[in-house]
């Protein structure tokens, strides 16, 4: 492989300039868009030793035929640009937006005569003022509903409204008291604008104002024992709080604020967005990102924003889990979008804001597992998956049984490994096995204990085949005697680990595919296709191969592979931190300051976790490298 590719610039012709840089394919077309303070010192990151390259960077660089660059004045303008360019050319290797659906959301039409509220997925309705956006549009209708109680303002269409004023009879849902506006005849433009102000301004946030005046309204009306006029406020008051809890409160009453929580893997994004107005959540919403090149937090913060905020005013703070590089030129960009007062971009380290950043990224990770879960369940997906990995992995059948393999541990002790099923493309959870390992030096070494274990549950004459067609047998059997009216029968029970996988793979590179491969061939066992998941490139490895299998981003297979590699991680990890509950040794590992040697010596100089738990601060600080202060923590873990 060259060190690089061949149409890299000279340093010397790349401006040391702010700018834009697009990479191209020979057709024309734009594979990448990037921003840079320095495009010299940015683009030579691309142009480096291709062995050196994060493989999805490699795989975009030799896509491309050539880069382009625009120079700037400012980071800005460069920003902007990006932006610009994102949305013109949609590059392939740039975040995907997945879920770019519109949410509904209340709008009233400040604009108009007599400003209406209505719900909407229009953001360009001119002089209107949005809330939300809302999940649902009935969330929007029931909160119009309980607003139109307190507050009663025009709901009409225009049409209604245009027809009522000239013939000077109320429009219908004046008749049926769902329209306060003008056109019911209960009210003046004027009046009615006033209480279109009260709307918006208590929808903003100006909650405790309004609560209180009717609440004194209410017993004023109660005390001259206007009792129709006491009703009136008291069904108001009622409306007012059925709203306010709707939208928790969680912040303080004059903080308006966004707040977005990401998760992330390798291949793609959840986000939730909690938009905070008041100090209460006024609107929420969540979309998913596919993710072509790896980037960090910061980097998908940056590119979130200016998806989040596009046609969009962003309030004056924005709480995001990372800071991007550019924090400057975005905050500016934002104020621009704004148009009045500064937009800072903060991140949440304590108190209430951390505890809604907590909540928000909960939400973010529960939208990705359940973003993963339903594509999983979709069987033209999963379809496809079987038959794209066949096809990857050179297999003559398509994987309709797979089995994952991952080691966990907790500093070399506390070996274990899990085992998961896939049948299908869908998880056999009643099939899943935990192995405890004893005496292991590394990953590989308790690779090729468990895959030996587990093969020795297998006959060294039985094929997948073999088995497939073992079970169609006896399901034609159980057939037979159900139809001649002999009532089904309990089919004899394969022991455990009888069914052996299409493929099997390993959570590794190539040391555990080659660990696994010795332990297959020592066995005797034939018939089974054997594959390894790196982790941080997500590479396939092979036995005795070279160079891995790169299945393509966002592709149904590599989803596949990757899922069934985090269940069996996640597996692994449950298992490992139930023993690790019951270990002294790991308990103590967990006071800070107290590593594996000092563990080792604690155990050496009192013989057993007995003694050392009868022991008291003096005589554990007695113990080589072990302080007073150690020696309270120690003893504080031991008898919580």
């Amino acid at each position: 492989m060259a060190d690089t590719v061949s149409y890299r610039p000279k340093a010397g012709e790349i401006p040391t300039q702010p700018g834009v840089y697009r990479f191209k394919d020979a057709k024309g077309r734009v594979l990448y868009v990037g921003k840079a303070k320095n495009l010299r010192a940015r683009l030579s990151n691309y142009f480096a030793p291709l062995r050196s390259l994060h493989e999805r960077t490699r795989r975009m660089v030799l896509s491309a035929s050539g880069v382009e660059w625009t120079v700037v004045a400012t980071d800005i303008e460069s920003l902007q640009l990006e932006y610009t360019w994102i949305k013109e050319f949609d590059p392939p290797f740039n975040v995907k937006f997945r879920d770019d659906k519109t949410y509904p959301f209340m709008a009233v039409t400040l604009g108009d005569e007599a400003p209406r509220v209505m719900v909407t997925r229009n953001h360009r309705i001119k002089g209107a003022k949005y809330f939300g956006p809302y999940p649902k549009i009935w969330a929007v209708r029931d909160t119009i509903d309980l607003m139109i109680k307190a507050f009663p303002i025009r709901t009409c269409s225009d049409s209604s409204y245009k027809h009522a004023m000239q013939t000077g009879r109320p429009c219908f849902p004046g008749q049926i008291g769902r329209c306060g506006g003008p056109c019911s005849g209960k009210v003046t433009i004027e009046e009615h604008r006033k209480v279109v102000d009260d709307f918006v301004a208590f929808m903003a946030g100006g909650d405790k104002r309004f609560v209180t005046a009717a609440t004194k309204n209410m017993k004023a009306a109660a005390e001259r024992q206007d009792y129709e006029a006491a009703a009136k406020y008291r069904d108001q008051l009622q409306a007012l709080e059925a709203v306010l809890a709707k939208s928790a409160v969680v912040l303080r009453d004059k903080v308006d604020a966004d707040l977005f929580g990401i998760e992330h893997d390798e291949l793609a994004a959840s986000v939730q967005q909690f938009i905070v107005r008041g100090g209460r959540i006024r609107g929420e919403r969540s979309w998913t990102v596919d993710k072509e090149i790896d980037i960090d937090t910061g980097e998908l913060v940056d590119t979130i924003l200016l998806q989040a905020y596009e046609g969009e005013v962003p309030p004056k703070e924005i709480i995001v889990p990372a800071l991007p590089d550019d924090t400057d030129e975005l905050e500016a960009w934002l104020g621009e979008r704004r148009g009045r007062g500064q937009v800072h971009l903060r991140t949440a380290q304590r108190g209430e804001k951390a505890a809604l950043m907590s909540t928000a990224t909960m939400n973010a990770k529960n939208n990705l597992m359940l973003y993963k879960t339903r594509r999983s369940s979709d069987f033209v997906a999963r379809s496809q998956a079987l038959t794209d990995i066949q096809e990857a992995l050179g297999m003559t059948d398509a994987p309709l049984r797979m089995e994952c393999y991952d080691v966990s541990h907790l500093q070399g002790t506390n070996i274990v490994a899990s085992m998961v099923v896939f049948e299908d493309g869908l998880a056999r959870k009643d099939q899943y096995r935990r192995f405890s390992i004893a005496d292991s030096t590394d990953d590989t070494e308790s690779i090729y204990q468990v895959i030996t274990r587990r093969l020795a549950y297998l006959k060294t004459d039985e094929s997948p085949e073999a088995v497939a067609a073992e079970a169609k047998a006896a399901l034609e059997a159980q057939t037979q005697v159900f139809a001649e009216g002999e009532g089904p029968v309990e089919p004899e029970r394969k022991k455990k680990f009888a069914y052996p996988p299409n493929l099997l793979i390993v959570d590794g590179g190539q040391p555990q595919v080659n660990a696994a491969a010795r332990a297959l061939e020592e066995s005797g066992v034939q018939g089974i296709f054997l594959a390894g998941i790196a982790k941080r490139l997500e590479e396939i490895w092979l036995p005795e191969s070279d160079y891995p299998v790169i299945l393509p981003r966002g592709s149904e297979a590599l989803f596949m592979i990757q899922r069934i590699r985090d269940e069996a991680h996640r597996f692994a990890i449950t298992h490992q931190r139930s023993r690790r509950k019951r270990d002294i040794a790991s308990v103590l590992t967990e006071v800070p300051g107290l590593g594996p040697s000092r563990v080792r010596e604690l155990l050496r100089h009192f013989g057993s976790v007995a003694e050392l738990k009868k022991a008291d601060v003096a005589a554990i600080s007695e113990v080589k490298g072990i302080g007073p202060l150690l020696a309270e923590q120690i003893r504080t873990t031991l008898h919580r």
